[in-house]
């Protein structure tokens, strides 16, 4: 009877793992079930794990594999000697006619198939045991890119076959318990995109470091998507809020960070190479390489793959350079995040700081101490000591055997898709990737501690610092009447805490991210022209790529408070704007051609009165822009904007009239707009105000500070700065009744009830609707509001 050892993928599905491997089973399977989701997948075609069998007994490999594995099991070899030992018997085998006579004829039907006599195709090897829910096996056998013609294919084929005995694939084996010999492999030869004139990437239906399952994670680079997989660039990053996907007209984009890509693979003309590395050009670096349709578009791939298999997923995307189209080109399970818990996480938290060495993109949310052990080259990689830093350029699948040693890893290359962050995942290692020059600043032997506990920033201290572990559990808290809401200041950590059953954002601090990531003053962007000239060619260099330097900030800041009001969608998020004080503002760049001198800025031109102020009015219209971008572009209607320091009703018209000027109109398109009460003047006159405000938000440090007279920056007087001195809480008690007397919602967002049970324990007595929280304290004040909740109905 004949046997077929060829499969098109139109003919396989999920089913078939056991005939195909992951890889080309998922393949087949988007081919079909996924067409009428306008999901493209290039055409092709695979060899059954039959043909391996048959290729490995025909050659009669199998006593020879089993004899150089049991000398390595005894000692008797070394990895390396046994891998390089067994690939050699694939690469001298031949391969038998009936294997390659079937190969030939699939490869010359794939030509008349796209129409090419001899078309470039993509060689990639699936395994029986790869790809599975919890065993992603990442990069462990080869792949082998623009592969041209029948004698080239079947030599590719086979260094397929010996790469399922690679040192990496061998020592990945014996971690996860697989019998060698019962692995299979098939191959895929699959129709090359030309992405080599265009870009490509990976994608995630997850946040792969935090496990937040509503975002959706893209890295691009230039070129073939290689480099991207090994890490060899730091490559552009976007993440997409899945729920707004659908929402007709929202464009969810809540991060674009542009990557500095210096060079790209592209396909090689002539002579053996198949593929070479080239530089990329100044204005590629300086532009990214999706336009936001593609996101959006991979986005919704992204989610009917995840829908239609039932888990996150982790998928490779490219983009053909001739015609414009997108593909994806390999999807597989998400092995790390879809298997952590949704009610109970582990959180860091350093003790101390000091001055980073270095700073990369986090990977995982853990903190490491211990010696850096710096090897440049993986030749070199025997000198790794277990338990230290591993501290190089980049990573590739030849360097898992001493990862998975190591108590962090720091790499100068790569993005949160790269080699190095996806085994430091898999392997739970800690890792910052993207760093720059590490690898030259941090000295052989030099005591480190490496934090991936402060967001999406990594960063390396000089020391081995202190650090808490604190295991933090929320499946079984109490349902409460009080809104229990969370404090987020930084984009980079907001999807740190979603797994927190908050009802919302109680207060996004906006020049946070006006400090943090835009880094400008922005009447320096609308006014360059009164700063220095350094000034000027610094803020060319950040807002590269923006035809109007205000685009920069509008842009910026749109996303970082989307970013802020995603975890907790659709609850509300409640953004305050700016509040810095003129020596604050003074301190960003160019700041300080626009700020006066303040004898005591905290009681100066700050809040509420700098928005109308032609001072700073200018400025304002650019926050105004960012919310109204948030709200009808990105689609996040969930935002509320607050308004801090309002000293006067008069004052509170001023500023909703600038508001409405610039397009953010209280009750248009259901804007509410709330009010930070923090002024004395606040409270006495509470019943105006709350006829121009849909809500309060009781600031108590400056309300402390105002109704003692207490400086709460000075250290002299911080014995006499008292949250629950009588005279604040009768300030407060009073404000809550004025607040419910004129039916409007009032909360606090201040620090007190994150430092003082007692406080929010009067705070519950006294009705307040809700209680936003510092996260890390967001659990342990919960008890004491159910507590205080069941002796006011008691």
């Amino acid at each position: 009877m004949s046997r077929s050892f060829i499969v098109w993928f139109e003919d396989i599905g999920i089913a078939d793992v056991p005939k195909v491997g992951g890889k080309n089973a998922s393949l087949g399977e988007m081919t079909v079930a996924l067409s009428k989701d306008g999901i493209r997948v290039p055409a092709g075609f695979a060899t059954s794990a039959d043909a391996y069998r048959f290729f490995v007994q025909e050659n009669g490999l199998e006593p020879h594999i089993e004899e150089l594995l049991s000398h390595f099991h005894e000692g008797a070899a070394s990895l390396q000697q046994t891998g390089e030992a067994i690939r050699t018997l694939f690469l001298e085998a031949e391969f038998p006619s009936l294997i390659a006579d079937e190969i030939q004829a699939a490869y010359q039907e794939l030509g008349s198939r796209v129409g090419s006599d001899r078309p470039a195709v993509a060689v990639r090897s699936s395994a029986t045991a790869e790809d599975l829910p919890d065993a992603s096996f990442a990069g462990q056998q080869e792949t082998f890119l623009n592969v041209r013609g029948a004698r080239a294919l079947l030599d590719a084929c086979r260094r397929c076959y010996a790469s399922l005995f690679t040192d990496r694939a061998i020592s990945y084996r014996e971690a996860k318990g697989f019998d060698h010999l019962e692995v299979a492999l098939s191959i895929g030869v699959q129709q090359m995109v030309r992405s080599d004139l265009s870009g490509s990437g990976v994608m995630f239906s997850i946040d792969t470091e935090t496990g937040f399952p509503q975002a959706i994670v893209i890295s691009a680079a230039w070129g073939l998507g290689e480099t991207v997989v090994q890490g060899s660039v730091d490559p552009d990053k976007y993440v997409v809020f899945k729920p707004l996907l659908e929402v007709h007209g929202a464009l969810p984009i809540i991060e674009k960070e542009l990557g500095a890509k210096a060079t790209r693979m592209v396909y090689a003309e002539g002579g053996s190479r198949r593929t070479r590395i080239e530089d990329t050009t100044s204005d590629e670096r300086a532009a990214f390489v999706l336009s936001d349709e593609d996101i959006i578009q991979l986005a919704r791939w992204a989610a009917a793959i995840e829908r239609h298999y039932e888990r996150p997923m982790d998928m490779e995307w490219a983009k053909d350079g001739e015609t414009g189209k997108l593909y994806i080109v390999q999807a597989r399970p998400e092995t790390v995040q879809a298997q952590t818990s949704r009610t109970s996480f582990r959180h860091y938290r350093l003790k101390a700081k000091g001055a980073p060495i270095a700073t990369g993109a986090a990977v995982g949310n853990a903190i490491a101490v211990g010696k850096a052990c710096v090897i440049q080259t993986a030749k070199d990689i025997e000198g790794f000591k277990d338990g230290a830093i591993l501290v190089t350029e980049t990573t590739d699948p030849d360097w898992v055997p001493i990862m998975k040693r190591a108590s962090g890893i720091i790499t100068d290359h790569g993005g949160t898709t790269s080699h190095a962050a996806i085994v430091g995942r898999e392997l739970g290692v800690p890792a910052i990737v993207g760093t720059g020059e590490a690898s030259r600043h941090i000295q052989e032997g030099q005591s480190i501690t490496l934090s991936c506990a402060e967001g999406d920033v990594g960063m390396v201290y000089e020391g081995e610092l202190e650090f808490e572990i604190e295991d933090v559990d929320v499946g079984d808290l109490p349902d409460l009447e009080t809104a229990m809401m969370v404090n987020i200041a930084n984009p980079a950590a907001a999807f740190q805490w979603w797994r927190l059953p908050a009802r919302g954002v109680g207060l996004a601090r906006m020049e946070f991210i006006i400090n943090s990531l835009i880094k400008v003053h922005p009447m320096a962007l609308v006014h360059p022209e009164r700063t220095d000239p350094d000034t000027q060619r610094q803020i060319q260099v950040l807002t590269r790529g923006y035809a109007d330097p205000t685009g920069y900030f509008v842009d910026v800041l749109a996303r970082g408070i989307a970013k802020l009001a995603s975890p907790y969608y659709p609850h509300p998020a409640i953004v305050r704007l700016s509040d810095f004080k003129t020596n604050e503002y003074a301190h960003l760049l160019g700041g300080e051609a626009f700020e006066p001198h303040e004898e005591n800025p905290m009681l100066g031109f700050r809040g509420a009165s700098r928005y109308y102020d032609d001072r700073y009015r200018e400025g304002f219209a650019l926050e105004c822009r960012a919310l109204k971008r948030v709200r009808e572009t990105l689609g996040f209607d969930n935002v509320i904007v607050m308004v801090p320091f309002c000293r006067t009703p008069a004052e509170a018209d001023r500023v909703l009239e600038t508001m409405a000027q610039y397009g953010l109109r209280r009750g248009e398109n259901g804007l509410k707009v709330y009010m930070m009460c923090e002024i004395p003047s606040n409270v006495i006159l509470a019943e105006q105000f709350a006829a121009r405000f849909d809500g309060f938000s009781i600031g108590s440090n400056d309300l402390t500070q105002l109704v003692l007279g207490v400086d709460r920056d000075s250290g002299f007087l911080t014995s006499l700065f008292d949250e629950r001195d009588e005279a604040v809480t009768r300030m407060i008690a009073d404000v809550i009744a004025k607040a419910h007397a004129a039916g409007i919602k009032i909360g606090i967002c201040g620090q007190a009830p994150s430092n003082h049970a007692d406080f929010a324990a009067f705070l519950v007595a006294q009705g307040i609707d809700s209680i936003s929280l510092n996260p890390d304290s967001f659990v342990r004040t919960i008890a004491v509001v159910a507590d205080a909740e069941r002796e006011r109905a008691g």
